[in-house]
């Protein structure tokens, strides 16, 4: 079978395909609908969740530049990793928004 590192891996990437295919056919149904492909609440809803994904991804950043002197994996692997973790920060962020809805400012 595989290692507990490419398991991880390989589940990160299903979650992230899986993610992509969704949105892909959420805005084909809208698209077949004859809707706007971006409404205000699916705009509000992006920006809100990559705001979110990107000052959570700046502290992953530091916590992984601050770790690497202590981890053994390669650093060609550590930034893939890194990577990885950006889409799955944002994926979760966007879950979140999602879910949670969109405050008024």
């Amino acid at each position: 079978m595989g290692n507990t590192r490419e398991l991880l891996s390989a589940g990160v990437i299903f979650i992230l395909v899986g993610f992509a295919l969704f949105l892909g056919m959420s805005r084909m149904r809208s698209h077949l609908r004859k809707e706007t492909p971006e409404d205000e609440l699916s705009k509000r809803v992006m920006t809100k969740a990559s705001s979110l994904a990107y000052y959570v991804s700046i502290y992953m950043w530091l916590c992984i530049s601050y770790l690497s002197d202590r981890i053994t994996i390669p650093r060609h692997s550590l930034i893939g990793a890194g990577i990885m973790g950006m889409a799955l920060v944002f994926f979760f962020c966007w879950l979140y928004v999602k879910t949670r809805g969109v405050k008024s400012e």
